[in-house]
């Protein structure tokens, strides 16, 4: 693997496409013409594709993107993967799903800009002899692409699996979560050349609560206190893999661009070039326009 200094570090937002982004990320008066991914694209070197796994994407719009971001040679795509894939199991998919789900996401890959697909299982997958078949019919369909796993419950936590998947070269999705009974806690764990950590926030009280609506569950700023430890183990993680995919899942009114911009800034690649209105509404971030960031 590379040294420290050779390895890419990507940080970035989960998903582009919020309504209460406006006026707060993207400025009010945005002109049409301007893409959200051409104005991330500006700050980060990464998105992750949230909208894949609602529904498999239209190639076309994926050739789109390519050249949304092209003015960024860095940046590069996490993609997620279909959720009928990894929420929907009554049956499995078969291979016309995932021949439609590859030939959408193909524009991304030949472009050279999908650097590792998501297989995001929900906390109630729970490891099973059932669900570990699950697992491994999905790792195989999609070998083809980097792959890294985020699994959510900790009957997953155990060294079989960490060995399976070095075995495989899938990389181990470290997640910070709120934190039960049964949630895998935040970990740094190396599995692949690739490595990922995705921050979902820790608003406990409305993550299981019932009614609770995806904004209530993801609404959740993360202190610098907070952030501090994560980016010693980030720093750690570095020097281990050729890849780092850092993804801010917690989106709520633009907290994940903070929280991304922060750790981008603690690690020494930050781009201070931040949207004004993001600071209006987050004066915080007035520090890093002034390189108080340490590295």
């Amino acid at each position: 693997m590379s040294e420290a200094s050779h390895a890419t570090v990507r940080t970035g937002p989960a998903g582009w496409s919020y309504h209460d982004w406006k006026g707060i990320v993207y400025p009010p008066d945005m002109p049409r013409s301007l893409h959200p991914l051409t104005f991330l694209s500006a700050l980060f070197d990464t998105v992750e594709v949230n909208a894949t796994f609602y529904r498999p994407p239209n190639p076309r719009h994926c050739a789109a993107w390519v050249g949304k971001v092209a003015e960024n040679p860095r940046f590069s795509f996490s993609v997620k993967l279909w959720e009928r894939f990894t929420h929907q199991r009554e049956a499995w998919p078969g291979a016309n799903d995932i021949r439609t789900f590859c030939d959408g996401i193909a524009p991304l890959a030949d472009a050279g800009k999908l650097s590792v697909l998501l297989v995001q299982f929900p906390w109630s997958f729970k490891r099973s002899p059932k669900n570990r078949q699950w697992l491994a019919r999905v790792t195989d369909a999609f070998a083809a692409y980097p792959l890294a796993l985020e699994l959510r419950h900790a009957s997953w936590d155990c060294p079989e699996l960490y060995g399976g998947l070095a075995d495989r070269n899938i990389a181990c999705c470290n997640i910070d979560q709120p934190l039960f009974k049964d949630s895998i806690v935040p970990a740094d764990r190396i599995t692949a050349p690739l490595a990922y950590v995705r921050f979902h926030g820790r608003n406990r009280a409305d993550w299981f609560r019932s009614g609770a609506a995806r904004n209530d569950r993801y609404n959740y700023l993360y202190s610098e206190q907070e952030l501090e430890p994560w980016i010693e183990k980030i720093k750690g993680m570095k020097q281990r893999v050729n890849d780092l995919f850092i993804i801010t899942n917690n989106h709520y009114r633009g907290q994940a661009v903070v929280n991304a911009l922060e750790i981008q800034a603690a690690l020494g690649y930050a781009k201070y070039t931040i949207p004004q209105p993001l600071v209006d509404a987050y004066p915080r971030l007035k520090r890093l326009l002034h390189g108080e960031a340490s590295s």
